[in-house]
């Protein structure tokens, strides 16, 4: 399915890093343009068209046109799916799909949105790590990634945030259907302001951050960050351990 253009792999790009397998990198790098993700290629999209039934890959043709010649569906029955975390990098997606088997033919383009904070799931996800989780502030202006997922893509992604997260419409969108990914924890109370402790940053600092601001937590999973993921990747008791330690401070 790829084109084969040497220069435009992930790896050659710098973006195939696996948070997954790679807790502490989390949340990935995420796509810095409009990108088709296809096989283990990153290509260029112009998407200034509003209509993605419009896009193209500068020197490869119409976004529609690639994704019919390699079988798969085109924009119009596609799902635009927000992403706060790790689903905005092409190397986690790719992982994602790539384990079951799934074609890799995802469009991912960043896009402006307002109302929408950043925090930090209430919960230790799987793979060791705090993610990122999405919480409604009125006054937040930031550009996040949508990729278009096609129905076997979505419920692949939503296998691998379900049940911890539930997708949900994004009311008052900039694009008609755009989804989203909401934690069923809640997002973490930074206990300096008691507001929403940001997300999405340097995992290892937040979670130094994390044990600083909890000694129990630091004896459970500590001293390191390496030390926290290793454990609670190879624990679902330890997991839930943390994860009602962390809430003990009271999510939001």
């Amino acid at each position: 399915m790829a084109l084969s253009d040497p220069s435009r792999t992930l790896i050659s790009l710098g973006y195939d890093t696996v948070p997954a397998l790679a807790p502490l990198t989390y949340p990935g790098r995420p796509v810095p343009a409009p990108s088709l993700l296809l096989g283990d290629e990153l290509l260029a999209l112009d998407a200034t068209d509003p209509d993605p039934a419009h896009w193209t890959a500068p020197a490869h043709g119409r976004l529609d046109d690639m994704l019919a010649a390699a079988g798969q569906a085109g924009t119009a029955d596609r799902t635009p799916v927000l992403a706060v975390g790790s689903n905005a990098s092409p190397a986690q997606v790719a992982y994602k799909l790539g384990v079951l088997n799934l074609p890799v033919a995802v469009p991912m383009v960043p896009l402006p949105i307002r109302g929408i904070g950043v925090g930090c799931s209430a919960h230790i996800g799987r793979n060791g790590y705090v993610a990122a989780a999405p919480y409604l502030s009125p006054g937040a202006e930031r550009t996040l990634v949508v990729s278009w997922l096609d129905d076997a893509q979505l419920r692949a992604i939503d296998a691998t945030e379900l049940p911890s997260y539930r997708r949900t419409a994004l009311a008052d969108a900039p694009l008609p259907g755009i989804q989203l990914y909401v934690s069923e924890y809640g997002v973490l109370r930074d206990p300096a302001t008691g507001t929403p402790r940001p997300g999405g940053g340097p995992q290892a600092e937040l979670l130094t951050a994390l044990m600083a601001d909890s000694p129990a937590l630091r004896a459970l999973l500590g001293p390191t960050p390496k030390d926290w993921v290793r454990q609670a990747a190879a624990s679902a008791a330890l997991r839930e351990q943390g994860t009602q330690l962390l809430r003990a401070t009271g999510p939001l």
